[in-house]
């Protein structure tokens, strides 16, 4: 563990046990303590910063090559948001231990007695007046100035995030930090925070990626499609047929044979489409493509797009028309995705994925387009887009410079993503972009995917740090954590009272959450037609298979953790044994035996899990009800067009 970690850790135990009222030397110990973890945090951040980013290069010509060798715009926009979140976490602690510390002293303050309860209240205030301040004051003061230093670092952060913004229109660039701004940083952190963060330094814009001309609405754009491929004999005709059938032709088609062993590329020629070979690829996937995209991206002119598509996926007949269609008539828009759904067959296992794959689907429409990932099935982008991003490779983006796609990364097209949104690229993915990719034919293969997609996914969120880009992404993986646990305590809280339990007593209460938990499932599962929505109904199947995934998910947390590689080849079925559990404890009860005693069902332990269970059990009802009402935010919206439009006509009458 690093020793600012440990002091952190340290500190904040400290602070805890001082608050509880172990003294105010515990306290005022356990404050120095997390200061210096802070300061030893803030020192290492930057020794590594320079220890990596000597050997980084700046664009060339761009204003920010006054950096140097310290530190990258990323890692700097990264380093800010990590310093903002944990001076505001820190704040939070500080000051819900001093609300916490004032509710348990509201004993002491009585009706009777109103000039006491204004001292008292008094006291917590960060001014200076004539009362007796108590030991809590401080804490307050301290929480306070904590959470100012998290607001004027969170500014800097995303005024760094504006500044790296090169392919938006409008980065809302103004003058660097006023003068006003500078003083309350100074004010907040000190001189010594604010030189070490580097707060003062006025940066120089880096410039902007998108070409003149770009910003033409109409301008008729050439589209070349992509479709890396290794060993794809027996399915890149289906991918290719599709591409025949579109409505609007790609004006060119490049099969990227990648050390292909079969007749991949035989049939590729056959079918009149031009074929690249790679020359010496080890780098999977994104080598290949990089070899192409390195000869390509210096010939393309403004008008032009490249659309990545996976040998193994067909298209709907009008994705290229729609796609194309929307980036001719939004110039702020750079990239186009794919909503993907799988194939057909593959029995329940396939259904499973389908029914997955149709809820992403759902919640990509009720976010109206607002994408999570360009995924690698299929998706569009402006050539030049594409080439900003080689070119911000290892000074806005981690990377190499002059790769497009990260080499490194486990899943290349979340990674490409989020190097395009901390560029400030606009994208969407219409409700037309259909693609219809293989699914999983055996648990084996799903678990292999499922474990390349999720450590991909923590690894990609790890290399950009904390930003005003990756926070939806932290987020989501922080709820994943939450969901882990709050399934598995729910399962472990059934089967102590099925176990224990002499007979079953039913809460209507409880039994409509689970009826809305029913509805929600079979609901968001509806496009997949009867068989999901049967397969949705009884709740036990698809709680199996998101054991399935929880699994995925914290064994990619082991494995990072512990540094090992992904180790694809070890095949466990955590599905079966998890779902069995229950089965297991209902065929107890069914036939009376009760190996625990019902003591333990009053036990605090089991009362502690029950209330943490039933607190859960309620956020996710609530979650589900919203996931069956309108989206918020397209409703909204269309009131706005509504009125609008009433307006129009009002003003023509």
């Amino acid at each position: 563990m690093p020793a600012w970690l440990a002091l952190l850790v340290v500190g904040l135990v400290l602070v805890v046990l001082g608050f509880a009222g172990l003294g105010a030397i515990l306290l005022w110990g356990g404050i120095a303590i997390v200061l210096a973890g802070l300061v030893m945090t803030v020192v290492s951040l930057r020794r590594g910063q320079k220890d990596h980013d000597t050997h980084d290069h700046q664009r060339d010509g761009s204003p920010d090559a006054d950096l140097g060798d310290r530190e990258t715009w990323q890692r700097r926009a990264a380093r800010l948001g990590w310093v903002s979140v944990g001076l505001g976490a820190l704040s939070l602690v500080l000051l819900g231990l001093a609300i916490w510390d004032l509710a348990a002293q509201r004993s002491d303050l009585s009706a009777d007695e109103p000039q006491r309860a204004i001292d008292a209240m008094t006291a917590w205030l960060p001014v200076n007046v004539d009362v007796h301040l108590g030991l809590p004051r401080p804490g307050v003061v301290l929480g306070l100035g904590l959470a100012l230093a998290a607001f004027v670092v969170g500014m800097s952060a995303l005024q760094c995030a504006a500044a790296m913004r090169v392919l938006s229109q409008g980065r809302g660039l103004d003058a660097p930090v006023s003068a006003d701004i500078a003083k309350l940083s100074r004010r907040a952190l000190g001189s010594a925070g604010v030189r070490s963060l580097d707060l003062e330094q006025r940066p120089g814009w880096p410039l902007t990626a998108i070409p003149a001309g770009a910003e033409t609405v109409g301008l008729v754009l050439r589209c070349t499609v992509l479709i890396p491929a290794h060993d794809e004999e027996a399915i890149i005709a289906v991918a290719l047929t599709s591409l025949s059938h579109q409505t609007r032709a790609p004006d060119r088609v490049v099969v990227v044979a990648d050390n292909c062993t079969d007749g991949t590329v035989r049939i590729a020629r056959e079918r009149g489409v031009e074929v690249i070979e790679t020359v010496g690829n080890t780098q999977h996937k994104a080598g290949a493509l990089n070899q192409v995209l390195a000869v390509l991206l210096p010939r393309v002119g403004v008008e032009d797009v490249v659309m990545v598509m996976d040998a193994d996926s067909s298209i709907a007949p009008d994705f290229l028309e729609v796609a194309v269609g929307a980036l001719e008539d939004d110039p702020d828009l750079v990239a186009v995705g794919g909503l993907f759904s799988g194939e057909d067959g593959m029995g329940i296992l396939g259904q499973l994925q389908r029914n997955e794959f149709h809820r992403y689907q759902r919640v990509v429409r009720r976010r109206e387009g607002n994408l999570f990932v360009l995924t690698g099935t299929a998706s569009m982008f402006r050539a030049y887009a594409l080439r900003a991003v080689a070119e911000a490779r290892g000074s806005l983006v981690p990377g190499t410079p002059g790769d497009v796609y990260d080499v490194h990364a486990m899943t290349e097209d979340n990674e490409l993503t989020l190097a395009l949104k901390s560029l400030g690229a606009g994208m969407t993915s219409p409700q037309q972009c259909r693609v219809t990719t293989e699914v999983m034919p055996t648990w084996t293969a799903l678990r292999r995917q499922r474990l390349r997609w999720q450590r991909g996914a923590l690894e990609n969120v790890g290399a950009y740090g904390f930003t005003h880009t990756t926070a939806q992404y932290w987020a989501q993986q922080l709820a994943l954590g939450y969901g882990v646990i709050a399934l598995n305590a729910y399962l472990l809280l059934l089967v102590i009272s099925l176990l224990a339990a002499d007979s079953l007593r039913w809460s209507l209460f409880w039994v409509l959450i689970g009826v809305v938990f029913v509805v929600e499932r079979v609901v968001t599962a509806w496009a997949g037609g009867w068989r999901g929505r049967l397969l949705a109904l009884p709740l036990v199947i698809e709680v199996g298979y998101s054991l399935f995934l929880q699994a995925a998910f914290v064994t990619s947390l082991v494995q990072i953790a512990l540094h090992r590689e992904a180790g694809w080849n070890e095949v466990r079925r955590e599905v079966v044994a998890a779902a069995a559990l229950p089965a297991l404890a209902a065929a107890a009860l069914v036939a009376r035996w009760t190996p625990l005693p019902s003591s333990v069902l009053q036990s605090p332990f089991v009362e502690a899990l029950g209330l943490f269970v039933g607190i859960n059990t309620i956020v996710f009802a609530t979650l589900s009800v919203f996931q069956l009402l309108p989206p918020i935010r397209r409703t909204v919206h269309r009131m706005q067009h509504r009125r609008a439009a009433r307006r129009t006509v009002a003003a023509t009458a």
